[in-house]
């Protein structure tokens, strides 16, 4: 089967290398993809947004699956498109929501909607749009802090913020009311009850009828250690969690996925690929933060290593409606994501640095985010240049081997945060674990 993947950050290079692993398929495009994806398929310049370049593409190659990795497309319906041209229809499978999914990612508000309409449990909420900046400020002012503050749109993992009193979340309401820099996603806000509990990530994939179960992970948001800094888009993932033991991913089962797709069902809401559910463990209880319609980056590269099933093969399921006689078998061992960022990244970074030292690499998967080829040179092209991901036997030894190999590669103002999953070993070392202490041997 002839596949064209749709992305080209780190999340859509770990897809790539997944999928090239099975022996249903035969080619693989990725549109456009990045310098590390020419290793596993051919990467093809695209516009999206031009359907008869699309329709064209899907026709010549023999394209039989669209697998979307970013939110964006499915947002702004390319799932759609797709399912509407004429001139395709029977032809391809799409993975990845219609637009009426993705409003579960799209609009923080028809989430939170979405969610108390199906008793799944999350925070108390209210928003406000653009003319109701005073009636917000009222709000904040009949609350107990922290205060959490979001952008009711899409704004890449940085329209969130917990502010810790009153005048730092008047100060944010100002900004994403008063017209932010985060566009027409803060043209509504949530302003949430805040919860108190550790973040993890759950991730499912479904035909919208069955769905299976993924390794779960959990992500680093901010970009200084300790969560300090402003949000990123991600700078490292721990798969899988502690704590997501057979009981409580038991009560995110019954009391957040079920619900999920049952509730999608009677909506009338097709859905069909991954489901990403932002979760807060809450004394033993999961509630949902937020959902996204995709795998999340860089949770996506510690996960699809530890699939030991052909992502192709459950693919194929979903195209069938047969994803309910699919396997999903996980390797036991851990993997840990140490993302390797541009300085100045979340704001503003240079480009152009040789990045040196991925040869050197023999331990851990580099997966290529922001990168590109100057001549035969690979240089940096983004604020988060490189996942790099390895396993180990548990959490402790899969985070030595991650920052090792980390510490091999080099390229000019080079970043990284120097604590990816310590919070874990810190939380373990009382029930044997014994780590909170160790050293990481790296510069």
């Amino acid at each position: 089967m002839n596949v064209l993947l749709i992305g080209g950050g780190g999340r859509e290079h770990a897809l790539a290398w997944k999928l090239a692993q099975s022996s249903m398929l035969d080619e693989l495009y990725v549109a456009p993809g990045n310098p590390g994806t020419v290793r596993h398929g051919r990467n093809v310049k695209l516009d999206l947004n031009d359907q008869r370049a699309l329709r064209q593409l899907i026709i010549d190659k023999r394209i039989r699956m669209v697998v979307v990795g970013p939110e964006g497309p499915l947002v702004d319906g390319l799932h759609d498109r797709i399912a509407a041209d004429a001139q395709l229809k029977g032809l391809v499978t799409v993975i990845g929501p219609t637009a009426s999914g993705a409003r579960l990612e799209g609009s923080k508000e028809f989430a939170k909607e979405f969610m108390f309409r199906h008793n799944i449990p999350t925070a108390q909420f209210r928003a406000f749009g653009k003319d109701q900046l005073p009636e917000a400020i009222a709000h904040i002012g009949r609350m107990e802090g922290p205060y959490v503050i979001k952008a009711d749109g899409l704004a890449q993992g940085k329209g969130v913020v917990i502010a810790t009193d009153r005048k730092e979340a008047e100060k944010a309401l100002n900004e994403m009311l008063g017209g932010s820099s985060l566009g027409a996603a803060a043209d509504r806000v949530l302003i949430e009850q805040h919860l108190v509990g550790v973040e993890l990530s759950a991730f499912l994939i479904t035909d919208g009828e069955a769905f299976k179960m993924l390794p779960s992970a959990k992500d680093y948001k901010r970009i200084g250690d300790g969560d300090t800094g402003p949000n990123t888009g991600g700078m490292g993932a721990i798969s899988p969690v502690p704590f997501a033991e057979k009981e409580f991913m038991g009560k995110v089962h019954d009391r957040i996925a079920v619900p999920t797709i049952r509730g999608l069902r009677s909506e009338g809401i097709p859905f069909q690929g991954f489901i990403f559910m932002g979760l807060m463990n809450v004394g033993g209880d999961p509630y949902v933060i937020e959902y996204n319609v995709r795998l999340g980056d860089p949770e996506a590269q510690a996960i699809l290593p530890r699939l030991r099933s052909d992502l192709m093969d459950l693919f194929e399921g979903i195209a069938t409606g047969t994803l309910s006689e699919r396997h999903v078998d996980v390797d036991d061992r851990s993997c840990a994501t140490v993302v390797l960022a541009s300085e100045g990244y979340p704001g503003k970074y240079a480009t152009g640095k040789p990045i040196v030292g991925l040869e050197m690499v023999r331990a851990a998967h580099v997966f290529q985010s922001g990168t590109a080829l100057d001549k035969d040179e690979l240089v940096t092209a983004g604020g988060r240049v490189l996942s790099v991901t390895a396993f180990g036997k548990d959490i402790e030894h899969a985070i030595i081997n991650a920052y090792a190999s980390a510490s091999l590669i080099e390229f000019e103002g080079k970043r990284q945060r120097m604590d990816i999953g310590r919070d874990l070993l810190q939380a373990t070392a009382g029930k044997g674990g014994g780590a909170a202490g160790m050293k990481l041997g790296v510069k």
